[in-house]
């Protein structure tokens, strides 16, 4: 069993709206003062930010960040504040860090901030300067779609090994996408999509890298996400002030963190005999799940996890051992991953349709795990769900984070 650390409250931007001219401190400020407003607690209470994003410098000329924080609030002046970095997992290494903090017992309450600005940049272009985050000079080289290539290797990894239908891959799609209905703040809310989008249809769903379709790619967005972590001492006290149940109040009940080596050929060439394709992914679901006293997946009551393409949660679904390795095709066409299934996954509607602002992400999926444990998710709530798993990728699978959120 970890050290517990608790979600007194926390706040997402609707990640359908663009930042104005590009500027990433409006962001910056709407979760520190939402996140600070929905935890009902003072800015000068918070001992120490962390703040996650990938690509300030990249995208908007803006790094760092930590130090935007301060501006946010006079009482949050001369307090530590830090950047962390790691691809799509950036979010999640600044709630890691947030996490320790809070356990060496440094700080009582922590803030984590996760934001992106990428939409200032076209398609093409944005993915061209995302492939930083594979080895640069060493893959996806002259390759105008990096990440749909990358994440189609994998998919046609699971081919060799296992096989695999895009049937299922489309329905994961339709699924989070239709989740995503239910969620005022998703980016594809009011999109108007028909079966065919999310098929074997060329003029609808038409390819773009192996067997990946246009509705297998979630899209990036801007946006922010931040989260209150206290310690249990500081979130005793909270609850006694605010009369409520310390019980009810949401914690993060374990985690892991994995790093496989860079270049996505070595991560596969290393797993070839093992049962599973990213053992060290496997291996952090295990970590969490330790930590937590879970025994797997049949402890969870629903998963929120990094669908920045289908496959990537197909990928997911064995990892966690819904299936077993190989099988993950058995819970799509069982109907376990729905809402209403034994096991919902993204009723958030995920990164396919929650959208993808990538250092936010990993603090979002924290926010809605610590929703739905408090029955605050809205429209998109899992009844009674008490135990949540989460997983955020960085990369072709590099660094991967995962939690287990409940009360």
């Amino acid at each position: 069993m970890t050290k517990a650390t608790y979600i007194l409250g926390g706040w997402q931007s609707d990640f359908a709206q663009k930042a104005p001219d590009g500027n990433v401190f409006p962001l910056v400020e709407g979760a520190v003062v939402g996140a600070l407003d929905d935890a009902r607690i003072d800015a000068c209470d918070i001992g120490v930010t962390h703040v996650g994003n990938f690509a300030g410098e990249i995208f908007n000329g803006q790094g760092h960040l930590g130090g935007l924080v301060a501006a946010v609030d006079p009482a949050l002046a001369g307090k530590p504040s830090s950047r962390h970095e790691a691809a799509c997992a950036s979010g999640s290494m600044a709630a890691l860090a947030a996490m320790a903090d809070l356990e060496s017992g440094r700080y009582d309450a922590a803030l984590v901030v996760g934001v992106e600005v990428l939409r200032n940049i076209g398609g093409q272009e944005a993915g061209r300067r995302l492939d930083c985050a594979a080895w640069v000079g060493r893959e996806v080289i002259d390759e105008p779609f990096p990440w749909p290539a990358m994440f189609g290797r994998i998919g046609q990894e699971y081919e060799l090994r296992y096989g695999i239908d895009h049937r299922h891959l489309g329905r994961i799609s339709e699924i989070n996408i239709t989740n995503a209905r239910r969620n005022p703040r998703a980016q594809t809310r009011d999109w108007e999509l028909t079966s065919e989008s999310f098929y074997e249809d060329d003029i609808q769903n038409p390819v773009v890298a192996g067997q990946l379709r246009r509705q297998d790619c979630s899209r990036i967005t801007d946006g922010s996400a931040g989260i209150v972590l206290a310690s249990e001492r500081y979130a005793s006290s909270w609850a006694r002030h605010h009369k409520v149940p310390l019980e009810s109040v949401p914690r993060i009940l374990g985690w892991g963190h994995r790093t496989g080596t860079m270049l996505l050929e070595d991560k596969l060439t290393s797993s070839a005999e093992d049962e599973y394709v990213f053992p060290h992914l496997r291996q952090a679901i295990l970590d969490a799940y330790r930590r937590a006293g879970c025994s797997g997946p049949a402890d969870l009551d629903l998963i929120e996890t990094h669908d920045c393409f289908s496959v990537s949660e197909y990928l997911a679904i064995d990892h966690f051992g819904i299936t077993p390795p190989g099988k993950s095709w058995q819970a799509i066409e069982d109907g376990v991953i729905e809402p209403g299934g034994e096991l919902p996954i993204n009723p958030s509607g995920g990164l396919l349709g929650l959208g993808h602002p990538v250092g936010a992400t990993g603090v979002r999926m924290l926010l809605d795990g610590a929703r739905q444990v408090t029955d605050r998710a809205g429209d998109y709530q899992v009844p009674n769900a008490r135990k949540v798993g989460l997983l955020n990728i960085g990369g072709s699978v590099t660094t991967v984070a995962t939690f287990v959120v409940g009360t």
